[in-house]
């Protein structure tokens, strides 16, 4: 096997659960191959490269074995490496530590007193989570 679908490969190696989910990534232009953007039907060989998108991180991954069905995860390592730069897959942990304020239902809009509370969290927040960005 010389060459794959970029849709089917991306599917095989489980960056996507279907394999429409990957061609759909790949019609938003979320799918680099050799640093050009790829179709569904862009083929990849062993040696590229692979840039996707997947909000907030751009995943980095080189082709180093081909294969057309889905293969267990533990597998995965065969045929594809993980090339992501640690800044990006820190970004990973920034969304998780993000802060959620939620207030009761038919609390009305927030006294000025509780809207500069708020303002003040968030302040708060921003300047702990900055050394994250």
């Amino acid at each position: 096997m010389e060459s794959v679908r970029i849709d089917k490969y991306l599917w095989t190696m489980r960056l996507f659960k279907t394999r429409n989910e990957a061609a759909d990534a790949c019609k938003a232009n979320k799918v680099k191959v050799n640093n050009t953007e790829a179709k569904a039907s862009r083929t990849v060989k062993i040696g590229d490269s692979i840039e996707l998108r997947k909000s907030p991180v751009v995943y980095i991954y080189k082709v180093i074995g081909l294969i057309d069905n889905r293969q267990p995860a533990k597998n995965v390592s065969l045929y594809i490496e993980n090339h992501t730069s640690a800044e990006e897959l820190a970004k990973l942990e920034h969304r998780n530590l993000t802060v959620f304020i939620q207030r009761d239902k038919g609390a009305g809009r927030p006294t000025k007193k509780e809207r500069r509370e708020l303002e003040q969290l968030i302040i708060n927040n921003e300047c702990y989570l900055g050394k994250f960005l």
